[in-house]
């Protein structure tokens, strides 16, 4: 009895630790999703992401997260990031072709129903306390462009 009271309570402990630095990512100021519409992503849909303010100043590398499904129609999506830094007031446009398939059209992301694809956006120079306000939209001619269902950003101090 006792030994099981020891072993449970070594087993704990260790799942705590465990938890604690897998959740401490010092270099990850910011990692988030947002979901799009189930029917589909409208065009005129704009997916908001705000960072708070950092603490160190340095290079950050940025990078995009997308979601699909099989219901993806195309071979690729075509998105355009917009980002303010604030409280300078910077701004920065990118233009960002994100493609999905090898030549054969097979879907090259990791997944079964929902395949996670990661772009890079380029890296952003930020000094202490500045903040982020991020928009995400696609340009496809398609007015609503079914199988996305994830748009996610993170941002890392290199």
């Amino acid at each position: 009895m006792k030994r099981t009271v020891h072993t449970l309570l070594y087993m704990m402990a260790a799942t705590t630790v465990a938890a604690i630095i897998s959740s401490c990512q010092l270099n990850t100021p910011y990692s988030q999703y947002q979901p799009t519409e189930i029917e589909g992503w409208e065009k005129n849909d704009t997916l908001f992401y705000n960072v708070p303010p950092v603490k160190s100043a340095g290079r950050y590398r940025q990078t995009l997260g997308i979601r699909i499904s099989d219901a993806f129609p195309f071979t690729s999506i075509c998105l355009v990031v917009e980002q303010r830094i604030f409280p300078g007031r910077r701004s920065k446009v990118d233009t960002l072709r994100c493609r999905f398939t090898d030549e054969q059209g097979r879907l090259q992301g990791p997944g079964i129903n929902l395949h996670q694809y990661q772009f890079p956006i380029g890296d952003i120079d930020l000094r202490p306390g500045d903040s982020l306000s991020i928009k995400v939209r696609h340009t496809m001619k398609r007015a609503i462009m079914p199988g996305v269902s994830d748009v996610g950003i993170r941002i890392e101090h290199q």
